[in-house]
């Protein structure tokens, strides 16, 4: 896959998260197990598609946390019943719209 696709698509899941939480708190995202369950297979996604990536393309995008947006992948996959919500919140409130940013600018 392209990797402007690949990139493309990430910015989607990142846009669908986006949506799901913009009317939301921190306590209202943390009791509603549907909208919890569809940002966590958002971030499954995210990684997935940043593992993607061709090494080169990543190395040439160094500001961009490529391992820890994979990390999330797999904690999301591997230990979902352990994961802190307060921290996906943080991550999605705080690094997502960064990440938006710096994904834009290399379409």
């Amino acid at each position: 896959m392209d990797n402007l696709v690949t990139i493309s698509k990430m910015i989607l899941h990142i846009e669908k998260i986006q949506e799901y939480i913009k009317d939301l708190d921190y306590e209202s995202f943390s009791k509603n197990e549907m909208i919890v369950e569809a940002c966590a297979f958002n971030f499954s996604q995210i990684g997935e598609l940043s593992h993607r990536l061709e090494d080169g393309f990543q190395k040439s995008n160094p500001l961009i946390p490529w391992k820890a947006i994979y990390g999330m992948r797999n904690k999301i996959i591997h230990d979902y019943d352990g994961i802190n919500l307060k921290v996906v919140w943080e991550t999605i409130t705080e690094d997502l719209p960064v990440l938006a940013t710096q994904l834009r600018k290399i379409i």
